[in-house]
């Protein structure tokens, strides 16, 4: 198999995973807006998995793919593989693809511990990132830290919503009109609704920037528990959980059809 084969499945690979990761966090928001104890985030919802029938095979799958993503997102940010260029749009770009590399590396060895340890074990290492999250911002001004972080979701959830609303994803689709009649719609709702969610995770953290609390990290979780606090939150938590479930098809989507350019320096053609 020629490296170039190779690397093209592993970010087709990649996207699958994602699509199965937002999936199961999907579903389990659509349970929980009628019933408040099923999980809302990638970690509770991948240790809720392990409960099921084939949990465990199915977490490993899970965890081999988001590995795949990693690298591939790092490719993508470092190689430039997307043409995204040198200028400044380029290089924020690029260095949102590396960040959405290392988160997705991070849950990729989050899942990997519930594997090997266990969930209570997990739990223990868990605590430990939390003592050092604790320790991180115990300096006087650490609220300015959380609002630079804040940063992050918003510029992501955002990015996503202009995606979204433009579709400017279409150009690194290879699929005809036929296909894209109905990827379309699916992918535009499922990027926005992301981007909804990143822009309130973003929020949350700014508005407790002064009184932050480094136990309990606003994310996934709180941006949903909060809609769902909303007057029809059941409703809003409802639609969000389907645009959740419509940004896995957009991922299924991108690991049928996405361009994969290999014009990637150290990689020869076949």
């Amino acid at each position: 198999m020629s490296a170039q084969h190779s690397l093209v499945l592993l970010a087709r690979g990649g996207y699958a995973a994602r699509g199965v990761l937002y999936l199961i966090i999907g579903i389990f928001a659509l349970l929980a807006a009628h019933d408040s104890t099923k999980p809302k985030d990638s970690q509770k919802s991948l240790e809720a998995l392990l409960g099921q029938p084939f949990g465990y095979f199915l977490v490993g799958v899970v965890v081999a793919g988001l590995l795949a993503f990693t690298a591939w997102r790092v490719l993508q940010a470092t190689r430039d593989v997307d043409h995204h260029g040198k200028n400044l749009k380029g290089l924020v770009i690029r260095a949102g693809l590396f960040a959405g590399g290392l988160v997705n590396g991070a849950l990729a060895f989050f899942a990997f511990g519930l594997l090997i340890s266990g969930i209570r074990s997990s739990g223990n290492s868990g605590g430990q990132t939390k003592d050092w999250l604790a320790h991180l911002l115990s300096w006087e001004h650490s609220n300015l830290l959380v609002y630079l972080i804040a940063l992050i979701p918003l510029g992501v959830g955002i990015a996503h919503i202009i995606k979204g609303w433009k579709a400017s994803f279409e150009k690194y689709f290879e699929a005809d009109e036929d296909v894209m009649r109905y990827v379309r719609p699916v992918s535009r709702f499922g990027l926005i609704a992301r981007g909804v969610v990143f822009i309130e995770i973003a929020l949350l953290l700014a508005v407790s920037g002064s009184t932050y609390q480094a136990m309990n990290p606003p994310g996934m979780k709180e941006a949903l528990d909060a809609l769902q606090n909303l007057p029809a939150g059941w409703l809003i938590l409802m639609v969000m959980a389907l645009g959740l479930i419509a940004f896995s098809v957009y991922s299924f989507s991108e690991a049928f059809w996405r361009k994969i350019n290999m014009d990637v320096p150290g990689v020869s053609r076949p």
